[in-house]
Protein backbone atom coordinates (compact mmCIF):
# COMPACT_ATOMS: atom_id res chain seq x y z
CA UNK A 1 0.00 0.00 0.00
CA UNK A 2 1.42 3.39 -0.96
CA UNK A 3 1.46 6.41 1.30
CA UNK A 4 -0.95 9.20 0.44
CA UNK A 5 0.70 12.59 0.20
CA UNK A 6 -1.46 15.53 1.21
CA UNK A 7 -0.39 19.02 0.16
CA UNK A 8 -1.28 22.21 1.97
CA UNK A 9 -0.81 25.47 0.09
CA UNK A 10 0.73 28.37 1.99
CA UNK A 11 1.59 31.93 1.04
CA UNK A 12 4.89 33.47 2.08
CA UNK A 13 5.54 37.19 1.94
CA UNK A 14 9.14 38.00 1.00
CA UNK A 15 11.03 41.24 0.78
CA UNK A 16 12.08 42.09 -2.77
CA UNK A 17 15.70 41.13 -2.08
CA UNK A 18 14.63 37.78 -0.57
CA UNK A 19 12.47 37.09 -3.64
CA UNK A 20 15.38 37.89 -5.96
CA UNK A 21 17.71 35.69 -3.95
CA UNK A 22 15.28 32.76 -4.12
CA UNK A 23 14.70 33.25 -7.84
CA UNK A 24 18.45 33.46 -8.54
CA UNK A 25 19.13 30.34 -6.49
CA UNK A 26 16.39 28.46 -8.32
CA UNK A 27 17.74 29.58 -11.70
CA UNK A 28 21.29 28.52 -10.76
CA UNK A 29 20.27 25.11 -9.43
CA UNK A 30 17.40 24.34 -11.82
CA UNK A 31 15.11 23.65 -8.86
CA UNK A 32 11.70 25.05 -8.09
CA UNK A 33 11.04 27.45 -5.23
CA UNK A 34 8.79 24.81 -3.69
CA UNK A 35 11.63 22.26 -3.66
CA UNK A 36 14.06 24.77 -2.15
CA UNK A 37 11.64 25.80 0.61
CA UNK A 38 10.80 22.16 1.41
CA UNK A 39 14.49 21.29 1.73
CA UNK A 40 15.11 24.28 4.00
CA UNK A 41 12.18 23.30 6.22
CA UNK A 42 13.37 19.70 6.44
CA UNK A 43 16.83 20.90 7.48
CA UNK A 44 15.51 22.84 10.50
CA UNK A 45 16.67 21.46 13.81
CA UNK A 46 13.82 21.01 16.25
CA UNK A 47 14.69 20.20 19.87
CA UNK A 48 11.67 18.06 20.48
CA UNK A 49 8.90 17.69 17.96
CA UNK A 50 6.74 16.07 20.63
CA UNK A 51 6.84 19.23 22.76
CA UNK A 52 5.70 21.30 19.79
CA UNK A 53 2.74 18.99 19.20
CA UNK A 54 1.66 19.22 22.83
Amino acid sequence: MSKKWVAKRITVNLALEEKRKLENYCAMTGRTATDVVRELLRSLQVESEASVRG
